[in-house]
Formats: structure tokens, C-alpha cells, sequence
């Protein structure tokens, strides 16, 4: 005799009306993110020729894009082998960010590209300049006596590549650096402009470069 036992498993249907999905949503703040530049006053410890400080602000307006400004004070003392001069005044540049940084969940961390128009609106003190005639028998002379010229300014854009990290909730420390063109320069008519505020120096061909360090501070008004 053989016996035969034969087991039928029937799987139930799933009921996909009962499958729960998964509906949480991760906010991110949008708001009002202040700052400061912390480099500026760290260079003033380390370099007695140099005196600033700068506020920096963005606002969130998209999942990407940023509107962003800066403004501040810089003055720096410029020796050159014939002249020593100083430049001081204010400046701000206004622009926009764009995150290409893919965050996950809820963070908010920044690889950024940015773009600025600055504008400076300065004075320029010649301290001293040395006639460079100098030789054997008839020695170079240097002139003492200060020529300031008020009034002057510049324009300039400027890219920007940087990167933004949230290290406590809502509080950010940023680096960045950016190259910058000079479009217009009102000069003094007797000596050359070496530095302008908010550009820093400037070379020959009216081009400079910038570095930012800042801490900020986000102000959220809502998530989305």
C-alpha cells in the first residue's frame, strides 16, 4: 500500500488598502541666516596694517537658491618700493547662492556657487613717496608730506565657490573664495589705487581675490 499525502498552501491576497506608506515629511528652515566674518579681525591681530570687519546675511528662498549680501569696513596701509599710501572705507556686495549640495533628510549643509556685485566708496591717503632718481651723485628724496583724496569708489563683480556647514541647530560656519573683475575705478589723478576696500588688492590686470571665514546664525520663520 502507498500512501500518498499531498499539502496545499493557499497565500492569502495582500490587501494593499492596508499597506501604510510612509508619509513623514523632513521641514527645512527658510529664513534670515546673520553673520560675521571671523578672518577679518583674526588678520587685524596677526597684521598691523590692516583694520575691518564684515556682516554677512543670506535669505532662503527656494530648495537651492539664496539672495546674500555683505557689507563692511576695511582699511589697509599699502607699501610699495616708492610709496606708502592707505585705503579706507565702506563696501557692500549684493547676489545670490546656489546649493549643489544633494542634503539628506533634514540637514541643510551647503556646497555653494555664488555670484556678487560689489561696490566700495573709499578714501585714499599717499603718506610718503620717494622720487625714484636716485644714484651716485644725486640721492632719491622721499616726501613726507600727506595727500588725502576722498570720494573715491569702485565697482566690481565677483564668483564665488564655497561650502556651509551646520555644526549645532541652526548655527553654520562657512568658508569661501572668489575671484573678482574689476568693472570701474575712480582713481586719485596724482597716484595709483593699490587696494580697495571689499576688493582687496588690486593687480594689474584689475582682477583680485577674495577668502571668507564666517560663523551665522539662521533666524527660521517657517519650514517647508
Amino acid at each position: 500500500m502507498v500512501l500518498v499525502c499531498t499539502s496545499i498552501y493557499a497565500q492569502k491576497p495582500v490587501d494593499t488598502k492596508a499597506v501604510k506608506k510612509d508619509t513623514t515629511v523632513y521641514k527645512t528652515p527658510y529664513g534670515l541666516r546673520l553673520g560675521i566674518d571671523i578672518s577679518k579681525p583674526i588678520k587685524a591681530v596677526f597684521d598691523d596694517t590692516f583694520k575691518g570687519f564684515e556682516i554677512v546675511g543670506d535669505y532662503r528662498l527656494t530648495k537651492t537658491f539664496y539672495l546674500a549680501a555683505e557689507i563692511g569696513y576695511e582699511e589697509e596701509t599699502t607699501q610699495e618700493d616708492f610709496t606708502n599710501s592707505i585705503s579706507k572705507g565702506n563696501y557692500i556686495r549684493i547676489g545670490g547662492n546656489f546649493n549643489l549640495y544633494k542634503n539628506w533628510l533634514d540637514m541643510t549643509n551647503e556646497i555653494f556657487f555664488g555670484f556678487r556685485y560689489g561696490l566700495s566708496i573709499f578714501d585714499q591717503t599717499l603718506n610718503s613717496y620717494e622720487l625714484n632718481v636716485g644714484n651716485t651723485y644725486f640721492p632719491s628724496t622721499t616726501i613726507t608730506s600727506s595727500q588725502t583724496v576722498s570720494g573715491l569708489n569702485a565697482h566690481w563683480t565677483e564668483l564665488m565657490l564655497g561650502i556651509k556647514v551646520e555644526t549645532l541647530p541652526n548655527l553654520y560656519l562657512s568658508a569661501s573664495m572668489s575671484y573678482k573683475i574689476m568693472i570701474s575705478l575712480k582713481e586719485p589723478d596724482n597716484f595709483k589705487t593699490l587696494f580697495a576696500p571689499g576688493f582687496n588688492r588690486i593687480f594689474l590686470n584689475n582682477a583680485g581675490f577674495g577668502f571668507n571665514y564666517t560663523i551665522s546664525y539662521t533666524i527660521p520663520f517657517n519650514k517647508k
